[in-house]
């Protein structure tokens, strides 16, 4: 086993998670892609380096790594969790072209509402949507074309 491998079997064991090959897979590759990726294409990636893995061990281990608090499930759009191995408080932009999803920093614990009061509030997340920079640039260039 590898020094990576040890050092990802070690944090699973700390939550009280058998660290299994798969299990140590899906954070590996959850640490090395940082890009909010959705369960299928987890699995499409790791398919090839283990050919025994099904979509519902993907499925469970993301479901058991949330729990445990591993990784934040992030709901953007209907019909489409993402996972983000980082999990402390933070802001997410999609982009509406490439489908991108980037980090901010933001402090979510200062955001309250007064209406909330007496309310128990066991999860913040903020998400802005528009276009990249990338995208908005190429945007403006079609739109410069067309005008010509």
């Amino acid at each position: 086993m590898n020094l990576l491998s040890q050092d990802l079997s070690t944090q699973l064991t700390r939550r009280s998670i058998r660290p299994s090959h798969q299990r140590i897979k899906v954070l590996e590759y959850l640490i090395k892609n940082q890009c909010h990726p959705a369960a299928d294409q987890i699995f499409k990636d790791l398919q090839d380096e283990i050919p025994t893995l099904s979509k519902a061990t993907i499925y469970n281990t993301l479901n058991l790594f949330a729990e445990a608090g591993l990784v934040r499930m992030l709901s953007i759009e209907d019909k489409e969790t993402r996972y983000d191995i980082i999990t402390d408080n933070h802001g997410h932009f999609k982009c509406e072209k490439c489908g991108t999803i980037s980090n901010f920093k933001m402090d979510l614990n200062s955001i309250a509402a007064e209406e909330l009061a007496g309310f128990k509030i066991s999860d913040k997340n903020v998400y802005f949507k528009g276009f990249c920079p990338k995208c908005l640039l190429n945007i403006n260039h079609i739109n410069r074309k067309e005008q010509n």
